[in-house]
């Protein structure tokens, strides 16, 4: 059902007695993050900007307070993990880049796609963010990590990549 250009989606679940009720919110939450992570479990290539932003809006987009995330890829650009690495408040994550290093080395990626949300929901990248992600691909790229991409979420997702910033 589509309303004033929103999509609703009811879930039934099914009770102990037999019965069923509409999902809460949160249920149906829990069960896109689970079809999610099945869908980039560990080894999955990314092979396309899309399906990146999909993993990320499942991940960041309903969060009240900025996370500040990578997804590290081997050097097939498959999925090694998601961690997330800085929390913040509602309009910020202080973020460092000696942290993102010691995470990649942990992790013996070979790149990765960095990710943060903006709760006001306007996904439009401020020049803080333009000037972290720099310095993340400059400090990564030392160490042979190359930055795909980074991706912020609002109500939309907004690329780097794709408007050629990275």
């Amino acid at each position: 059902m589509t309303t004033k250009g929103k999509t609703s989606i009811t879930l039934n679940v099914q009770e102990r007695n037999g019965a069923y009720r509409p999902a809460s919110p949160d249920e149906i939450i829990h069960a896109a993050q689970t079809a999610i992570s099945r869908r980039f479990r560990r080894g999955k290539a990314l092979t396309s900007p899309a399906d990146s932003i999909d993993f990320m809006k499942l991940k960041l987009s309903h969060l009240e307070h900025e996370i500040f995330a990578v997804l590290w890829l081997d050097n097939r650009h498959r999925v090694i993990a998601f961690e997330e690495l800085f929390r913040g408040t509602i309009d910020g994550a202080s973020i460092y880049t000696r942290e993102v290093v010691k995470s990649a080395l942990t992790h013996n990626a070979a790149a990765c796609i960095i990710a943060h949300n903006h709760p006001s929901g306007v996904c439009d990248p401020s020049q803080a963010d333009r000037t972290i992600t720099k310095k993340i691909i400059d400090t990564l790229s030392l160490i042979d990590i190359r930055v795909l991409d980074h991706i912020v979420i609002g109500e939309n997702a907004y690329s780097f990549a794709e408007h050629g910033l990275i």
